[in-house]
């Protein structure tokens, strides 16, 4: 049988239901601007009925409602898919960020960058050509060529700088990670230990959902909760947190790296001291254009190298204007084609000489092994020496080119790679003496045929003779290289020089630009710069507008909505003062029924 007072006591529930869904309300509508908020709601749910007898029966009569729990709304599906394309999203963004640094660094849109230096290197020697005998344009050449060294090496001093920064952003990011999965551990006890009672522990929830979107900007991750309510939460296969436990990330020692003059870190698993690699996010990317900027230092080592070795070797086919002109040495052809003769010691101009780099260093290209060796002879070994080869062509004329040689006794040999191919970009100290703009070699050989004392040519007898003091032969073919492929240009390289006494020559064919000239390895190297910036500009937007369709699908689920929310207060208050009258009305009734009944006639 009912209980005389189970109406009060279905009216108390309705009214506490309301209450609650009330504070629920007020709870979301004070949230509505926190990050990471998920919007509650109180789930209610009929009560137990009591049986009634009836006409035909028994009858189940409603007893109220009562609340069930606290949920807040959130679409999990949402969360996994923002959590990776955030990782992607940060990705881009910190690689855009170094793209810009890169671009910086080799800015040609003023006079302070590389394609102005080089250009006037190349204008340098074009004056030269036509004033050889001035001594400004020979001092002009000699500058313009200091300024070319200098930017190379700015330009690779400033790629360090980078990527010395960028190691320490990676720093503050591993302390980041350490931080948010340390919080992340603590809010899995909070959650396990609220939740072991049956409460709900939304909030809680929030702030650790927001602690892995943060955690997902620097890494790919994925998230698994267990029965208990903890996060588990893997990257790369590697569970960065599991429950109450966690692996802490550090930077490694320092690992000198000598081919780009820096310090280089990896990062480590603390407990485990496996390196940890991740796939994606701002960790990832900081690792990335480290090895990009590292491969800008190589453009700038091939650049340094291309002058160290090929540009070199084209100077050497010149002398400078220094001494006589006198013959540099007397050959004679024999009727078996053979070619005799000794040039000699020749006192006049200085010829044989490296532009860039030690002159008592020889510079040769390493292709297979993409570095440049450099052999360094004793002082006061090396010898040059001139003689010529003769090609028969296929018309049946005789081409006779002049060959220079270079020789000595050798006292070390390095391989010279990255940073220090840069350093070695220095303008010979020969011609930054005082007069040694006199040993540009400006001039070029030519072989002459000799004749007697009454001007008749004498068969088969030539000499080497250096080109009056105003030719600048030579200052055309060092201007031309700029822009000549490496098919064209090894049509000048005729110096042969000997290690030891060695009758092999070292290669000249090798060029650290391939076949490119040396403008257009720079112009395809700010080309790719400029592509890669501009795709990666695009797919970061790209990426922007699916990262924002995500964050509105998760807001359709879980932000706070005012005009739902105040439609919601209206209809809980609605209910709460319903419940309340209907309470009094019964209340009245009962106190009719208690103090009045009987009375009637008294």
């Amino acid at each position: 049988m009912r209980s005389t007072f189970s109406g009060l006591n279905t009216m108390v529930r309705g009214v506490f239901a309301n209450q609650l869904s009330l504070d629920t309300v007020g709870h979301n509508i004070t949230n509505a601007s926190t990050e990471g908020y998920s919007r509650q709601k109180v789930n209610l749910a009929a009560t137990r009925g009591q049986g009634v007898s009836s006409l035909y029966g028994n009858v189940m009569v409603g007893t109220g409602v009562d609340s069930m729990s606290i949920e807040r709304a959130r679409n999990i599906y949402a969360d996994k898919q923002f959590w990776q394309e955030t990782s992607t999203q940060e990705y881009y963004k910190t690689t855009q960020v170094n793209y810009e640094k890169i671009e910086a660094v080799f800015d040609d849109s003023d006079k302070t960058g590389l394609v102005n230096a080089m250009g006037d290197f190349y204008k340098a020697w074009q004056n030269l050509s036509k004033n050889a005998s001035t001594a400004s344009t020979r001092v002009a050449v000699i500058e313009k060529g200091n300024m070319l060294a200098d930017r190379i090496k700015t330009a690779g001093e400033q790629l360090q700088s980078q990527i010395n920064s960028q190691y320490e952003d990676m720093r503050v990011t591993v302390n980041k990670v350490n931080e948010t999965t340390d919080k992340i551990v603590q809010l899995n006890k909070n959650i396990m230990q609220q939740e072991a009672i049956g409460a709900s522990a939304n909030d809680l929830r929030d702030q650790r959902d927001l602690l892995v979107d943060e955690l997902s900007k620097y890494m790919n991750l994925n998230v698994y909760e267990d029965e208990k309510g903890m996060y588990s939460v893997v990257s790369n296969g590697i569970t960065m947190v599991g429950g109450v436990e966690r692996l802490t990330l550090e930077m490694s020692d320092p690992i000198n790296n000598g081919d780009y003059g820096i310090n280089d870190y990896v990062i480590n698993i603390k407990e485990s001291g496996i390196t940890f690699l991740p796939q994606n996010g701002s960790l990832k990317a900081q690792q990335d254009t480290i090895a990009e900027d590292k491969q800008y230092i190589d453009t700038l080592a091939d650049m340094a190298g291309f002058l160290l070795t090929t540009f070199n070797n084209m100077h050497q086919q010149g002398v400078g204007i220094n001494g006589s002109d006198s013959s540099l040495g007397s050959f004679t052809t024999q009727p078996d084609g053979t070619v005799t003769g000794d040039s000699g010691e020749y006192k006049g101009p200085l010829y044989g000489l490296n532009f860039y780099g030690d002159d008592n260093t020889v510079y040769e290209w390493d292709a297979e092994n993409h570095q440049m060796k450099a052999t360094a002879m004793t002082a006061g070994t090396v010898k040059r020496s001139i003689s010529f080869t003769e090609t028969t062509n296929s018309d049946g004329t005789i081409t006779r080119m002049p060959k220079v040689t270079i020789d000595g006794a050798v006292k070390s040999t390095d391989s010279l790679r990255g940073i220090n191919i840069i350093t070695a970009l220095t303008v010979n100290g020969q011609l930054s003496k005082t007069g040694g703009q006199n040993s540009v070699a400006a001039r070029i050989f030519a072989v002459e045929q000799e004749n007697d004392n009454n001007g008749k040519l004498l068969d088969g007898q030539y000499k080497i003779v250096a080109n009056g003091t105003k030719d600048g032969t030579n200052a055309v073919n060092l201007s031309a290289l700029m822009n000549m492929n490496g098919s064209e240009a090894q049509k000048y390289n005729t110096a042969n020089i000997h290690l030891n006494g060695s009758a092999e020559a070292v290669s000249t064919a090798a060029r650290a630009t391939k076949d490119d000239s040396l403008n257009a390895y720079y112009n395809a190297a700010m080309s790719k710069l400029g592509s890669d910036a501009e795709s990666l500009k695009a797919k970061e937007s790209s990426q922007e507008d699916l990262i924002t369709q995500i964050v509105n699908w998760r807001s359709s689920t879980a932000g706070v909505d005012w005009n739902e929310e105040l439609t919601n207060m209206i209809t809980f208050q609605k209910g709460y003062s319903a419940c309340s009258r209907c309470l009094t009305t019964m209340d009245e009734m009962l106190d009719k029924l208690i103090n009045s009944t009987g009375t009637v006639g008294r």
